[in-house]
């Protein structure tokens, strides 16, 4: 029980990698607090996690909202050992031409606003704890995706962020690290694969990139950050862990 009756938040908590999370975090003693727009999935979630976790539904666009949740949990549970930055969106494929400005701010404002206005906000809970933040980034931090710009540059400030919060929050004990995911089997994969022709060729040609033939597991990235959560990792910080199957290794 590595996270006994300590306190972690998870934004966008509600399904995929964010439930992923909340699961091994759970089954390790921890008190859950999803962060998530959508309450009926949160509830159901809620209900299957069982224990005494909360929910906040809460857009995390609105950093109003955000502030006013991340202070509700705070105070609830009276600490905050762990912020998981997980929230965000993946726009379909569009080239650069056909994203406008405001669209790609909005891509901006969910994916990396919102993890630098979370972190904010549960910096002073985390001082207290010596607490850690994880960001869920992803490969294409680094290795860019076509006619996925806005994607890829939000993805690669939440990387750029970890490093610099990472050399701001040292003295004060608290550890900031990022994880890159590539491809991971969530609702959103399936529901994307399930808009094409033939959805069971493009999953088996998404899980090919990976030299270990399969996508990751949401509950995999999970046992990552209970990993850069716990003790297990006290000498490191400032990280971008690649979980990706050795996808960038054939380069």
């Amino acid at each position: 029980m590595r996270f006994q009756e300590r306190v972690v938040i998870i934004t966008g908590g509600a399904q995929g990698i964010g439930a992923g999370c909340a699961r091994v975090f759970s089954n390790e003693g921890a008190r859950v607090a999803i962060l998530d727009r959508d309450e009926l999935a949160g509830r159901r979630f809620l209900d299957e996690l069982g224990g005494q976790h909360l929910l906040e539904v809460v857009d995390v666009a609105d950093i109003a909202q955000l502030h006013a949740a991340i202070d509700r949990v705070g105070s609830t549970l009276g600490r905050i050992d762990c912020l998981i930055n997980n929230a965000g969106i993946h726009p379909p494929d569009t080239p650069i031409e056909q994203t406008t400005p405001e669209e790609a701010m909005r891509v901006m404002q969910i994916n990396f606003i919102s993890t630098y206005a979370a972190s904010q906000y549960a910096m002073p809970f985390l001082r207290a704890t010596r607490g850690t933040i994880i960001n869920i980034s992803s490969m294409t931090a680094i290795l860019g995706q076509k006619n996925s710009a806005a994607y890829a540059a939000s993805k690669g400030a939440q990387l750029s962020f970890t490093k610099a919060l990472a050399l701001e929050t040292a003295p004060y004990g608290i550890r900031v690290n990022a994880i890159l995911p590539s491809n991971v089997d969530t609702p959103l994969m399936r529901a994307w694969a399930a808009s094409l022709p033939n959805p069971e060729e493009a999953l088996e040609r998404i899980a090919a990139l990976q030299p270990i033939g399969r996508m990751a597991q949401p509950e995999e990235i999970g046992r990552i950050c209970l990993f850069l959560a716990s003790e297990d990792s006290s000498f490191i910080t400032g990280q971008g862990i690649q979980a990706d199957g050795g996808a960038a290794l054939d380069y």
